[in-house]
């Protein structure tokens, strides 16, 4: 769907549509009809409410819907073009004109913020429709923001952010047949022409260096592990000290050994989540040349049941020289991060390091699907990662960490077992990955489990992959690293 920007609106456009502030009815006088509507409908200008009607406009039959915008804040500008895209997507409009007049707008942020949720509201993964209903084809291919506002500088952030997003869900969406380790690099390689730096490391180099917590997870499948490493350097300084993300990988899990019941199972080809969101991130940061130096990370495995599969019971060794005692081979994804993270600290020597990861089902049911579980080691990482998330639309919850809950990692056999038991497992899961932390580096591990995928339509996302991690990251370099 195409977004432009436009002082006068087009003759083409078969839909015309009006942004209304919940104060702003009697606005509406300045347009034929448009009040009479209004009242009819019982509209009162609610965020992402919105009523439809017809009406001979310049000589032809055309479309004529209000939206709501609420106060016209800029998280509710953008509600209301989601909104406004959610109600014409498959509605038989192919090009709609927005007006802003009537609700008396003078913010190009306000601006931008409306077409950024048009723009992720509109997206949606058809590919594998070969045989959809007529009626549930998208039609919309245009939206006109008619408007003498320049909103040229911030639609500029905001439409490179929304590719970001739009990339992650579209990982997270891809069957486990078709997105595996090498073909999740394979997705990303386009990134290096905007800029990205790649380093791929292989199963033999991994096993050269010793990372056998993420190479146990990968050993019973025949797709190989990849570790993946983008580079983004917007500061020009070579020696700029990096961010470093890290995210989970696991293209598809089975559970292993500890094999998953069959109902369900078909969700975990998204619990490579906290990769795609990292992959998604680095799209969005060189897209619109951030001025900050970034490095994504991707651990990439498939966690298969063959006969050479990781037991339960089995001792591995990991690149920081930690034992593990692998209890549920279904608790894989923290063995694939804390090779990853010993490995980035090793090669980038950061100061700031996050980790995203779907984790636990344990965060769900503490959390359900309304914020992501955040630990840190630091409180100052905390406030501002929970501070990017009330900006962007991606919210957080802080956890609790602490000995009690460390102690219940201790394994008699091993440094640690990879299950502390039934109780607080989205705790003692961190609690586990902060024992691969260096001393000095602050830390924030995000248990995003609730969050990358939705049974149900959001804000400003259809059902199924949300996009979730891009916009809180993306916020919080803004805010924190970009000067």
């Amino acid at each position: 769907m195409e977004i432009r920007f436009s002082p006068n609106r087009s003759s083409d456009a078969d839909t015309l549509a009006y942004a209304v502030k919940s104060d702003g009815l009697a606005q509406l006088s300045t347009v034929p009809g448009l009040e009479a509507t209004a009242a009819l409908a019982r509209f009162a200008g609610e965020c992402g409410a919105s009523v439809e009607s017809f009406a001979e406009v310049d000589g032809a039959a055309r479309r004529v819907v209000l939206v709501g915008i609420g106060a016209g804040n800029d998280a509710e500008m953008e509600r209301a073009g989601a909104a406004l895209a959610a109600r014409l997507l498959t509605s038989g409009a192919r090009h709609a004109a927005v007006s802003f007049e009537a609700a008396g707008l003078a913010s190009a942020a306000g601006i931008a913020r409306f077409a950024f949720g048009a723009k992720l509201r509109g997206w949606r993964i058809e590919r594998y429709r070969t045989r959809m209903p007529e009626k549930q084809k998208r039609t919309l291919e245009r939206v006109d923001l008619v408007t003498g506002i320049d909103a040229s500088a911030e639609w500029a952030h905001l439409s490179e952010l929304a590719e970001g997003v739009m990339f992650t869900r579209e990982l997270v969406s891809e069957p486990a047949n078709v997105l595996y380790p090498e073909s999740f690099v394979e997705r990303c390689r386009p990134l290096e022409a905007l800029g990205v730096t790649f380093t791929v490391l292989d199963e033999a180099r991994m096993a050269e260096l010793g990372m056998g917590a993420l190479l146990g997870v990968a050993q019973g499948s025949a797709r190989k592990p990849r570790l993946l490493a983008m580079e983004w350097n917007g500061t020009g300084d070579a020696d700029a000290k990096p961010v470093v993300l890290v995210g989970k990988g696991v293209t598809f899990d089975t559970g292993g050994i500890s094999i998953k019941p069959a109902a369900g199972m078909e969700d975990m080809k998204w619990d490579m989540g906290g990769a795609g969101a990292v992959a998604g991130t680095m799209r969005a940061l060189a897209g619109r040349k951030a001025k900050a130096r970034v490095v994504g990370i991707c651990g990439l495995v498939e966690n298969m049941p063959d006969g050479n599969a990781q037991r339960p019971g089995d001792i591995v060794t990991s690149l920081s020289g930690q034992t593990i005692e692998v209890l549920n081979t279904d608790a894989e994804g923290r063995l694939v991060l804390c090779d990853a993270i010993s490995w980035a600290q090793a090669t980038y020597k950061p100061e700031i390091l996050i980790d995203l990861a779907t984790l636990t089902g344990a965060m769900i049911v503490s959390l359900g699907h309304e914020y992501a579980g955040l630990f840190s080691n630091d409180d100052g990482l905390a406030e501002q990662l929970t501070a990017a998330g009330q900006k962007a639309g991606d919210p957080l919850w802080r956890f609790p960490l602490g000995d009690a809950y460390d102690k219940l990692i201790d394994s008699p056999i091993a440094d640690m077992k990879n299950i502390g038991g039934r109780f607080a497992g989205s705790i003692t899961a961190a609690q586990f990955i902060k024992r691969f932390v260096e001393d000095g580096v602050k830390w924030a591990h995000l248990d995003i489990a609730g969050m990358v995928w939705a049974e149900k339509p959001g804000a400003v996302w259809d059902r199924g992959a949300t996009g979730y991690g891009v916009r809180l990251l993306d916020r919080f370099i803004a805010d924190t690293a970009e000067g």
